[in-house]
C-alpha cells in the first residue's frame, strides 16, 4: 500500500509541469491491479474536455519521463484519459467546483438502510459533506463514511 501511494504521488510530481504548459487540470493519479494487471492512470481536464490528442500529448510525456526516473518496480499500463461524466471528487477543489450541483454519494456503512444518497451538494468542510436530496431534508455524512462521491449523471 505504501509503495502505491509513493507511486501515485511521484507520478503527480512528474505530470503537474505537464499539464500546467498545456493548461489543462490534473485530477487524479491512481495506481490500481485490476484483473492482474497494475495500471497507472492519470486523469486530466480543461474547459470544454479533453480530447484523444491532449491525452496522446500527456501520455507520450509521461511515458518518457517515467521511463528516465524508473521508480515504479511492477510492470504496469499507463492510461491517461478524462474524468468522464461521472467525475469522482477527491480534492478540495472538487468539492469547491462542486457545489451547488447534483452529486452522488455511497456510504461504507448504511444509513436508515440505505447506502445511497443523491442531491444537491450544499457544503463541504473538509470533514463533513452536506447534501440536499431531491425530498428537500438536508443531510449531512463525515467525509471518511463516504466509500464514493461523484458527480451525478443525469439523462
Amino acid at each position: 500500500m505504501a509503495d502505491r501511494k509513493m507511486y501515485e504521488q511521484r507520478t503527480e510530481r512528474l505530470l503537474q509541469p505537464l499539464v500546467d504548459a498545456e493548461g489543462f487540470e490534473l485530477v487524479d493519479v491512481e495506481y490500481v491491479r485490476e484483473a492482474g494487471n497494475w495500471y497507472l492512470r492519470a486523469y486530466i481536464d480543461k474547459p470544454g474536455g479533453i480530447t484523444i490528442d491532449d491525452c496522446e500529448v500527456i501520455s507520450r510525456a509521461l511515458s518518457d519521463l517515467l521511463d528516465e526516473e524508473d521508480f515504479i518496480d511492477d510492470s504496469y499500463i499507463l492510461e491517461v484519459s478524462s474524468p468522464g461524466l461521472g467525475r469522482p471528487l477527491k480534492k478540495d477543489k472538487d468539492y469547491e467546483r462542486a457545489m451547488g450541483e447534483r452529486i452522488e454519494l455511497r456510504l461504507y456503512r448504511p444509513v436508515d438502510g440505505v447506502k445511497e444518497f443523491t442531491g444537491v451538494l450544499k457544503e463541504y468542510d473538509g470533514e463533513q459533506v452536506t447534501i440536499v436530496p431531491d425530498d428537500g431534508t438536508e443531510r449531512t455524512f463525515p467525509k471518511k463514511e463516504l466509500a464514493l462521491i461523484r458527480m451525478a449523471v443525469e439523462f
